[in-house]
């Protein structure tokens, strides 16, 4: 081959590498842009740091599985729409009514999972609710056995898939609820609306590698790693929120 012809040879092939390097970058740039709205935050805590209660395997993929499936699907599901991207996800959740479906079970999936990862600690850390959730508790109640076995009925009693809660309603009152598949109380669709301070996940992928079909003793075993502080903080943070806006 002639020196003008491997210099032709040459350029050409740094011709197509260079436009080819040109659609790979318009191909991959709006699609990483388009799914970066929201992510999957580390979990607190090692995936065996709620054993016994809680075993490793299920939260690696209770976690990695389908808490990462559901911040998958609402970026898929915002991409399209401009008036959804760079919303604060609570706000999504305040006119859920009026959104698609996917935006209503995969925000839902987000927001819930973030939530009751950060409600939970290692077992004998979590501490005892403050002064203050104890008197709401105990106002609302009766005691905090009588909560804590409102708080399990309603887990219990919740068919197919879904989640219990501890709320502060708008007057201030203390309410155990449970809402159906990844709905919370936070949302304006929601029957019993109000600011969560607890959440349990009754869906069987929260529980089912370790207990099988026996979710009650789940809903006894999760009491061990309830973060108290957090709950106390909540319901503190709620209180403050409410008395300004009175």
């Amino acid at each position: 081959m002639s020196m003008h012809a491997r210099q032709s040879f040459a350029l050409r092939t740094f011709a197509l590498r260079t436009f080819a390097l040109a659609m790979l970058m318009l191909v991959c740039v709006p699609l990483r842009a388009a799914t970066s709205d929201f992510t999957l935050a580390p979990l607190p805590y090692p995936y065996d740091a709620l054993e016994p209660a809680i075993d490793a395997r299920t939260m690696q993929i209770h976690h990695g599985k389908h808490h990462q499936a559901y911040v998958d699907n609402l970026n898929r599901a915002i991409a399209t729409d401009a008036t959804l991207r760079g919303q604060p996800l609570e706000a999504l959740l305040s006119r859920m009514s009026k959104l698609p479906d996917a935006v209503r079970n995969n925000g839902g999936g987000h927001w819930n999972h973030d939530f009751f990862w950060q409600s939970m600690t290692r077992p004998g850390q979590g501490g005892a609710p403050s002064a203050s959730l104890l008197a709401a508790i105990e106002r609302d109640f009766g005691s905090l056995d009588k909560f804590k076995a409102a708080f399990r009925a309603a887990g219990l009693t919740r068919f197919g898939s879904g989640w219990s809660w501890l709320i502060v309603s708008a007057d201030g009152k203390l309410k155990v609820t449970s809402t159906a598949n990844q709905d919370n109380p936070l949302m304006d669709l929601a029957t019993d609306r109000g600011t969560p301070l607890l959440g349990n996940d009754v869906w069987e992928h929260a529980y089912y590698l370790q207990y099988q079909n026996r979710r009650g003793d789940y809903l006894d075993a999760w009491w061990t790693v309830v973060d108290w502080s957090v709950v106390s903080r909540r319901h503190a943070e709620a209180l403050t929120v409410g008395a300004s806006g009175r």
